[in-house]
C-alpha cells in the first residue's frame, strides 16, 4: 500500500510540473544506459531503461517487462505493444510519455472520452503482478518505442540479479 501511494504521489506532483511543459520524444540516445545498479540500468535522468547487447542479449529487467507485459497488458494493447481495436499501441505512444506519468497512469487509471468512444484504462495500483513489476513493464515498452527491441520474446536474456529476487520477494510477500 505504501508503494502504491508513493507511486501515486509521485505520478500526481510530476504531473503537475509538466502541464505546460512538453516532452521531446524519447529516442535511442536519451535511452541510452549510462549507470546500473545490480544489473538494473539508468538513463541520463535516472530513469529505469534498458540495456541490449550486440548480440541480442537483454538485460533482465527488460525480458522480465517482456513476461509481464504479455502476461498483463497485452489482451488490450496487443503483442508486443503494438496496439489493438481495443486499446492504443503502447510502443508507439511511449515515445511522448515520461515515467512519471506512465507510473501515474498504471497506477490510476485513465478515462477518455472523445468522437463518441470511450477508453477506459483499468487501475493496477493494487494487482502486484503489475505493480511490483513496473519498472521491468515500463523499460521493456521503452526499448520496443525506440526501436531497440524486435518483437517477439528476447532470443537472450542475462541472468536474474539477486538484488531482482530480493526485490520480488518483498514486494510480492513472500
Amino acid at each position: 500500500m505504501a508503494f502504491r501511494m508513493a507511486v501515486l504521489a509521485l505520478g500526481a506532483v510530476f504531473s503537475l510540473l509538466t502541464l505546460e511543459t512538453p516532452m521531446a520524444a524519447d529516442d535511442k540516445e536519451k535511452a541510452a544506459a549510462v549507470t546500473d545498479e545490480d544489473g538494473k540500468y539508468f538513463d541520463a535522468e535516472g530513469n529505469p531503461t534498458f540495456k541490449i547487447e550486440s548480440d541480442g542479449t537483454v538485460d533482465w529487467y527488460t525480458f522480465s517487462g517482456y513476461r509481464r507485459y504479455h502476461s498483463d497488458c497485452h489482451v488490450c494493447h496487443g503483442p508486443d505493444g503494438v496496439g489493438s481495436s481495443y486499446a492504443p499501441g503502447l510502443a508507439e505512444s511511449m515515445k511522448n510519455l515520461d515515467y512519471a506519468g506512465f507510473l501515474s497512469i498504471v497506477a490510476e487509471g485513465r478515462k477518455n472520452v472523445g468522437g463518441g468512444k470511450e477508453n477506459v484504462m483499468p487501475a493496477f495500483g493494487e494487482n502486484k503482478n503489475v505493480y511490483c513489476y513496473l519498472d521491468d513493464i515500463y523499460v521493456y515498452l521503452r526499448a520496443r518505442a525506440v526501436g531497440a527491441a524486435p518483437r517477439g520474446r528476447p532470443p537472450k536474456k542475462a541472468d536474474k540479479p539477486e538484488a531482482a529476487k530480493a526485490f520480488e520477494a518483498s514486494c510480492m510477500g513472500g
